[in-house]
């Protein structure tokens, strides 16, 4: 017996358990050997007449002595090539013949470290190889259990090509090895990993069939063994687009990703340059019930040469776009490479930016062209853009934050920053906002009131995220974003604003004394004109908004010590403040319960909680 050249039983062992942590993935890697090796006789062909180009992989099973079957009709390895490809550890034949014909084969070989072999030992306690060489009459065994070494020794074999045959290990409590000799184990594991090879893929299916000459009133069936093709070996992705229909794209999408809804928007993206590779992408109809949860897992599922590497490659797509799907396919990956090594693999860096700035590009495109699926998509996904703008610091708020919408007060739909700054009115210098839990709630707020009535038109924030968003943004084309409820907010004319000043002034006593009732509930009471209907408001003081202080202190952990700077402000035209005057000339005990009223008040407007229900109601019962 050889032992293995230059690798130990601890390295052998370290590979099938840290780089391939799925047993399953052993029949992708078999079947992707025997597609380089048929590639190579391939290639041979184009010279060669004499080679059967009958090119095929067969897949079958023995189910009583417990043994699987995957051979190929390629071309094979001589005693030297089986000894080095198979005796040393990440010793590959198919990167040796790439360098070889660097400039005359296509370039798809799938196979290039050399490692993917072994992953048989996962699930095989004895592997036997069966080959004969192109052009040779010798054939070859190689035999071995695992990591003790292998034997090499000469066999009979009556076609070029190679023969793996797998001893399966025993069932246990944790695994049924048994099962990879079932006919819908095997061909669910083509499909999902080995679909696309250019080959055809055999095996053996057991199906029921209707005896012939039976009658049609009492037919009898039959149990018959007839081989099937399990692969469909043309990626959708590698057709020419024209001969790909939209009904063929929704149906890939729907039965590919397991959603019963067509996506609203299908992407080819064919790119070549230091990294080559195709890409099909798709934006949903509608979120998944869990994207927004922590469990959701985004990644486009990554290919090599149609061979699958990976279900979700989450590196290939920044949170933000977490709600796109597709495939990625690309002749520059190597099959073999974990989940460590592709973290840091450069190429999926590259392809990954270029995938994020092609779904940036197509919804911007969206947004312009198909502005009623760009709303639906915005609907279920924008939340995701919005926090994306955000995260980091606003590292990615310059790529986002044209994609972004905000409901209008005066067009009653969403439109983007940039809309809204486009119709501007002459003379207004920033972007008017106002916060809160639901539209219907923020345009029953005091402050949206006047405003609208004055024609200002105010973006409505309704998820936690959107002020946070602003803060990080600043500005959009040199407009400043400007709550309608922060202390400096006025549509008042210069002289307007004068004659506030001067009501302030006049009433001071009266607001000091308002203050002193309240106490540190408030930092500030003042008269405003930004009122109409409603008798008081309260607004944020400082850099933490009223509907901040909500959000953080809602968030898990949360131990409620955020607290926004609130100033109450009284309306300077409503009927209430010629009573509050009276008041404090004739009554300063009552006037502290009508402060506790309209500060209470004030809170639920707000959507706040009261904060002291007892003084709230005994104040109320006094007055009433």
């Amino acid at each position: 017996m050889k032992e293995f050249k230059t690798e130990s039983k601890r390295v052998l062992d370290l590979m099938i358990n840290s780089i391939y942590t799925n047993k399953e993935i052993f029949l992708r890697e078999l079947l992707s050997n025997a597609s380089d090796a048929i590639d190579k006789l391939k290639f041979i062909s184009l010279i060669d007449t004499d080679v059967n180009s009958d090119f095929k992989i067969v897949i079958s099973a023995d189910r009583e002595n417990g043994q699987l079957t995957i051979e190929d009709n390629g071309i094979g390895m001589t005693e030297q090539e089986l000894d080095s490809n198979l005796g040393t550890i990440a010793e590959s034949g198919t990167l040796n013949f790439k360098k070889e014909n660097a400039d005359k084969t296509d370039n798809e070989l799938i196979g290039q470290f050399g490692v993917g072999f072994y992953s048989s030992f996962m699930v095989a306690d004895k592997i036997e190889v069966y080959t004969r060489a192109y052009k040779s009459d010798t054939a070859y065994k190689w035999e071995s259990n695992g990591v003790d070494g292998y034997d090499i020794e000469k066999t009979e074999k009556d076609t070029v090509g190679t023969k793996i045959v797998l001893t399966l290990k025993k069932d246990t409590e944790d695994f049924k090895y048994s099962d990879f000799l079932e006919s819908y184990k095997i061909s669910s594991l083509v499909k999902r990993y080995s679909d696309y090879i250019r080959y055809p893929i055999i095996t053996d299916v057991t199906k029921s069939r209707r005896k012939e000459g039976t009658p049609d009133d009492k037919p009898e069936y039959e149990t018959v063994t007839e081989p099937e093709t399990l692969n469909s070996m043309v990626p959708l992705w590698k057709k020419p687009k024209g001969e790909v229909k939209d009904e063929d794209l929704n149906e890939f999408y729907k039965n590919e990703f397991h959603d019963y809804a067509n996506p609203l928007k299908s992407v080819y993206a064919k790119i070549e340059g230091a990294v080559t590779y195709d890409a099909l992408l798709f934006f949903p109809s509608r979120a998944p019930f869990d994207y927004y949860s922590k469990d959701y897992k985004k990644g486009l599922k990554l290919y090599s040469n149609g061979v699958m590497i990976m279900e979700k490659c989450e590196d290939l797509l920044p949170d933000y776009f977490g709600f796109v799907r597709g495939v990625v396919d690309s002749s520059d990956l190597s099959l073999n490479i974990s989940r460590e090594i592709l973290q840091q693999d450069r190429q999926v860096k590259a392809i990954a930016s270029g995938i994020e700035k092609k779904i940036s590009a197509e919804l911007k495109k969206m947004l312009e062209e198909d502005r009623e699926n760009y709303e639906k998509l915005f609907n279920e996904f924008g939340l995701a853009l919005k926090f994306g703008a955000y995260a980091d610091f606003g590292m990615n708020k310059d790529k986002l934050k044209d994609l972004l919408m905000f409901y209008s007060s005066k067009k009653e739909k969403p439109v983007t920053l940039a809309e809204y700054v486009k119709e501007m009115p002459e003379g207004q210098g920033e972007i008017y906002y106002a916060a809160g839990e639901s539209y219907e709630k923020i345009a029953k707020l005091p402050q949206i009131e006047r405003a609208k009535e004055k024609g200002a038109e105010i973006l409505f924030f309704k998820d936690g995220v959107d002020e946070f968003v602003v803060k990080v943004l600043g500005e959009y084309d040199g407009k400043k974003f400007k709550s309608v409820a922060e202390t400096d907010f006025s549509l008042d004319s210069d002289a307007e604003k004068q004659e506030l000043k001067e009501k302030n002034e006049q009433n001071k006593d009266l607001l000091g004394e308002i203050k002193a009732a309240l106490g540190d509930k408030v930092k500030e009471v003042r008269l405003t004109s930004n009122l109409k209907t409603y008798p008081v408001c309260l607004i944020a003081g400082g850099d933490i908004s009223i509907e901040m202080e909500k959000v953080l202190n809602s968030m898990p952990n949360a131990d409620g010590s955020v607290k926004a700077d609130k100033i109450l402000e009284i309306s300077s035209t409503h009927k209430i403040l010629p009573k509050l005057q009276t008041l404090y000339k004739e009554d300063k005990e009552k006037l502290k319960k009508y402060a506790t009223v309209l500060y209470e008040q004030a809170r639920v407007l707000e959507g706040l909680s009261v904060s002291d229900a007892a003084e709230f109601v005994s104040a109320l019962s006094d007055i009433m």
